[in-house]
């Protein structure tokens, strides 16, 4: 990277990309805001980010790569305004891929990061967050990815709260076991956890939402008392809500080590089931401070590359729901 403090030039792969206002805040320091712990917040700039989002390529391209998404841009920081963007600008440079998807009334044009150079430029965007489809350009109506949000009740993010969370993650886990699917486990950077399965791309997104629907109210059938899968907020109580709202068309999920737009830069970082026991686990356990170090575990090793078709689980379910 070299510049002259207003402008540096990024150099990544076949692409060089020019980074605006290196230096400019983007997480200002602080007590850690909303569910902060009052150690104080670090501070992190433009600049900051790009280094994070090159160093992470590796570990973070293979959950991007054609994939259309949909970035959440904050070109002043995480206290000013903030904007959701689905379609590429005209101005984005001509190498950066594109697809075009169809939606109601029309379509809409994503950006697809394939590349070191992508994440980069995305960075220099102010992207600080980037959301990804569960399905692939070249099948985007099949999902290869079904995914379960775990968030605490309430607003609270608080440890106790996520204890609840970390809970409710054990006894999907076990489900998911007995219904022979491997499952992959995330902190959201947020408030809580995501657990990713990897599916074979056969399915439509009606069939796996009604599937991952089906296990969702299989375990709040069997822990009524502390999960529900009521889409009504003043329905569920104190009770954690076992989100399945994400696996469907045009629906997005953060992606793996994606930076959160929260005080000190917290992201949503993969781990293993076994670091679930971890006592100071919680959803911004990983910054970009340390985000990288965790990749480098490799912590879905034991994840299979090639997903799994849902017959079979489904044939487990139905049995499961009928005894």
């Amino acid at each position: 990277m070299s510049g002259d403090g207003d402008t540096r030039t990024v150099r990544a792969g076949r692409h060089t990309v020019e980074v605006h206002r290196p230096d400019k805040v983007l997480f200002p320091g602080g007590d850690g805001g909303e569910g902060g712990d009052g150690g104080g917040a670090k501070e992190y700039t433009k600049g900051d980010l790009v280094d994070y989002y090159r160093s992470v390529a590796p570990f973070m391209l293979p959950h991007l790569r054609g994939r259309p998404l949909m970035l959440e841009r904050h070109p002043d920081g995480i206290e000013g305004p903030r904007f959701m963007q689905k379609n590429t600008p005209e101005n984005y440079p001509e190498w950066i891929t594109r697809v075009e998807v169809a939606k109601e009334g029309g379509t809409v044009c994503h950006t697809v990061c394939d590349d070191t150079a992508t994440l980069v430029y995305l960075a220099d965007q102010a992207a600080l967050t980037l959301h990804r489809w569960l399905s692939r350009v070249d099948s985007v109506d099949r999902p290869d990815r079904m995914v379960f949000d775990l968030d605490p009740s309430g607003e609270s993010g608080s440890r106790e709260a996520f204890a609840a969370v970390r809970e409710a993650a054990l006894l999907l886990g076990e489900l998911l076991d007995e219904l022979k699917l491997p499952s992959a486990l995330m902190t959201t950077g947020s408030r809580g956890l995501h657990a990713v399965v990897p599916l074979n791309g056969r399915h439509d997104f009606d069939e796996v939402r009604t599937f991952a629907r089906d296990v969702a109210d299989t375990l709040a059938a069997a822990h009524p008392d502390r999960l529900t899968t009521a889409a009504r907020k003043k329905d569920r109580g104190e009770r954690l809500y076992l989100d399945v709202q994400r696996n469907a068309y045009a629906q997005t999920a953060v992606v793996p080590y994606t930076v959160r737009a929260k005080p000190g830069a917290p992201v949503a970082t993969p781990l293993t089931w076994d670091q679930l026991d971890d006592p100071d686990l919680d959803a911004r356990r990983w910054t970009i401070a340390d985000a990288v170090e965790q990749a480098r575990t490799d912590p879905w090793a034991g994840v299979p590359a090639k997903g799994r078709a849902l017959g079979p689980a489904r044939r487990r379910l139905d049995a499961l729901m009928s005894s």
